[in-house]
């Protein structure tokens, strides 16, 4: 059974934003592993890339070989596509990390570690809905692998 990782700069406070995690958590669990890892906000410091390098000096140290940041820039797959995605995946590896970063972004050094960009399009996302959206298209992917008519 694959192991998906899933490190988020932030954790979720709102009972809704926790509930609706907890579910897709819950589904995921007949398909894969899920490891969750909220890394603090370092809100401590007073400047924009210090927050950003502080976040990704702990981000760093949660990547595997097999890593994926959630950006922007990142190529846009379509669930079949993402279902095709971790498909190709689970032939290489029994893990797989996936990365949101914080409400700065995160530094060039988790960029230029990870294997894969993945973007949610243009608009950006709030970090719990980032979250929340992208354990459902997780999910989604699985149900596809799997033939499910969850997938219409």
């Amino acid at each position: 059974m694959m192991t998906i990782n899933l490190v988020c700069v932030g954790n979720l406070k709102e009972k809704y934003w926790i509930e609706a995690c907890d579910e897709y958590q819950k589904r995921l669990s007949k398909f894969c592993k899920l490891k969750l890892v909220e890394v603090d906000e370092q809100n401590k410091y007073t400047n924009i890339d210090q927050i950003v390098s502080k976040e990704g000096e702990i981000i760093l140290n949660h990547l595997t070989p097999h890593s994926v940041l959630m950006a922007i820039e990142g190529k846009q797959y379509s669930s079949e596509e993402l279902a095709d995605f971790i498909r190709e995946k689970q032939l290489l590896t029994s893990e797989l990390t996936f990365v949101i970063g914080g409400s700065y972004g995160v530094s060039d050094e988790v960029k230029k570690s990870v294997q894969s960009k993945i973007s949610f399009g243009k608009p950006t996302f709030p970090h719990n809905l980032a979250r929340v959206m992208l354990l459902e298209q997780i999910y989604r992917a699985f149900m596809i692998n799997a033939g499910s008519s969850y997938h219409k």
